[in-house]
């Protein structure tokens, strides 16, 4: 059987790694792929607490957290690929199309 901080531990590590990749990548796709793995990493660290407080409470936190990323991948793919057609680059910096 796993110990719940090994789940905590491998959490903290992706989560990490989400923020890094938010923090130091241009390219739009690579921000979003970091994004969604901080979610998925906050999702680990409710499911595995959940599993050790023998609650069902963050289980159901993880399913509505999942549906909302879903949504989310949804419009933000979207965006995205407007963004990517209409500039014709996935670089962040030359992106202003929110600009005045």
């Amino acid at each position: 059987m796993v110990p719940t901080s090994s789940y905590l531990i491998l959490s903290a590590v992706l989560f990490c790694i989400g923020v890094v990749g938010v923090l130091i990548r241009r390219n739009v796709l690579i921000i979003f792929m970091s994004v969604e793995m901080m979610l998925n990493a906050v999702n680990l660290t409710f499911a595995a607490l959940a599993k050790h407080f023998l609650q069902l409470n963050g289980q159901i936190f993880v399913l509505m957290a999942m549906v909302v990323a879903a949504a989310e991948v949804a419009v933000g793919l979207a965006i995205v690929m407007t963004v990517v057609r209409h500039k014709d680059t996935t670089n962040i910096e030359d992106v202003n199309l929110l600009k005045g």
